[in-house]
């Protein structure tokens, strides 16, 4: 992977990262196919009607279902998903938080029972840089231990120390894999952790950011905290992360969160927020959030977003999404989640022309400006 920087404004920052698939240019969203696939999209929506350069995928999910071995079988996720750009993969430490009542963590792993059928597993920071070998990844996260918030002092502390010492073993056995030719054009990146205390979080990043990672995320966020202290925690994290890295803040979020936290120096984003909402009838726009259910869409000949470019808006009024949501028709599901990723790229693009122009700033105070009207 090579990064580079190619503008600043404050502290928002314009970067280009080269994977083996695809160049990408951030600020970047990365759309959640978290078992290979969009919810509602196949790869031909992505390249006709999104046109991401990355979109991220599960390593718990995959390895449960169809399994790693299957995938490398079939040409790792880019042959058997028929999605050429890049992916990105989760870890599956997540899911020991999503899934707590099935999980188990001990010094060494996470022990899980499969949301499926109950099968006993057990991931350990190599088996997760294993199996997201065999899935091919463009980027991998290393396994990490999250925490719900609020959480006791003690939990936290014994978070950032495990998954230090997890990210010590995943990044030296990566680095001798690759040694050995195996996973030569993959990346990986460590997990920043320590809920919304400065001093863990201070400590994580001191440490994890002296290790060799191609890249680094903060995690453990938008996990129940109130939106200011995850801007605050950012703001206070960024500034010891590495300036020559690409910095990743997991599972958010709303329009409003990125544009907040790119101003904090953030590069890339994952959300299943505009997937989810698409699905349950909520339609970002440029002046909020349209509720499609609404009776007031019955006979609404307008798009969704009249400064929208996408195939969506430029095709179908409210009052036929609003129909086909109605009614339950599979065609609503595509169609929303359409829009809502282009809504989310293009913001991302926006943002990115802002920094490059040096107007950032116009550009946050025009953004918020909108949304009142």
């Amino acid at each position: 992977m090579e990064f580079q920087i190619d503008k600043r404004d404050g502290k928002a920052r314009a970067c280009t990262i080269n994977t083996a698939h695809s160049v990408i240019k951030t600020p970047v969203f990365m759309p959640v196919g978290t078992v290979g696939a969009v919810k509602a999209l196949d790869a031909t929506d992505l390249a006709t009607f999104i046109q991401p350069e990355i979109i991220l995928g599960n390593t718990y999910h995959l390895h449960i279902r169809p399994g790693e071995k299957t995938i490398k079988t079939m040409g790792g996720l880019h042959g058997f998903t028929r999605y050429t750009k890049s992916f990105l993969t989760d870890s599956g430490g997540f899911q020991a938080f999503s899934l707590s009542d099935k999980v188990k963590i001990d010094e060494n792993g996470i022990t899980f029972r499969s949301h499926l059928n109950g099968d006993k597993l057990y991931f350990t920071p190599k088996k997760v840089v294993d199996i997201q070998t065999d899935l091919n990844s463009d980027i991998m996260m290393i396994l990490d231990d999250l925490v719900a918030l609020p959480a006791t002092q003690e939990r936290i502390s014994e978070s950032i120390d495990r998954t230090s010492r997890w990210a010590k073993e995943s990044i030296e056995y990566f680095r001798e894999q690759q040694h050995r030719g195996i996973g030569v054009n993959q990346s990986i990146f460590a997990i920043i952790q320590g809920g919304t205390d400065k001093g863990f979080r201070e400590k994580s990043a001191r440490e994890l950011c002296a290790m060799p990672f191609d890249g680094f995320a903060i995690g453990g966020l938008s996990v129940g905290e109130a939106n200011q202290d995850m801007y605050d925690t950012v703001e206070w994290t960024t500034q010891f992360m590495p300036e020559e890295k690409p910095r990743y803040l997991m599972g958010v979020g709303t329009p409003e969160d990125l544009v907040e936290n790119v101003s904090r120096g953030i590069d890339m984003f994952d959300c299943v927020m505009p997937t989810r909402n698409a699905r349950n009838g909520t339609l970002f726009t440029s002046f909020g959030k349209v509720n499609i259910k609404k009776a007031i869409y019955t006979t609404d000949e307008s798009p969704i977003d009249v400064e929208c470019e996408c195939m969506v808006c430029k095709t179908y009024s409210r009052a036929y999404l609003r129909h086909l949501y109605r009614a339950r028709e599979i065609t609503y599901f595509r169609l929303g989640t359409i829009h809502n990723l282009f809504y989310y790229l293009n913001l991302m693009k926006q943002m990115r022309e802002a920094i490059l122009e040096e107007r950032f700033e116009a550009f946050k105070v025009e953004f918020y400006k909108k949304r009142k009207q």
